[in-house]
């Protein structure tokens, strides 16, 4: 099975990897843009999960990304 990692930041949807083979592969690169989209002044909202070559995300691996002010 093969995995990718599709995010959408500020309403903009891309790849931002793909082709993993090795799950724990790709969970590390998952963390590291979840935990670099957290650290973004410039993000307002984002979405991060992993996908298996099917588009089914993995149980657990969707992330959502919120640094709207709440009043």
């Amino acid at each position: 099975m093969k995995y990718a990692i599709i995010k959408t930041i500020n309403g903009n949807f891309s790849i931002h990897a793909e082709g993993f083979t090795d799950m724990s592969a790709a969970k590390v690169s998952y963390h590291g843009i979840c935990s670099a989209l957290w650290n973004a002044s410039d993000v307002i909202t984002a979405c991060v999960m992993i996908v298996d070559e099917n588009l089914d995300t993995l149980p657990g691996y969707k992330e959502f990304v919120s640094h709207l002010v709440e009043a």
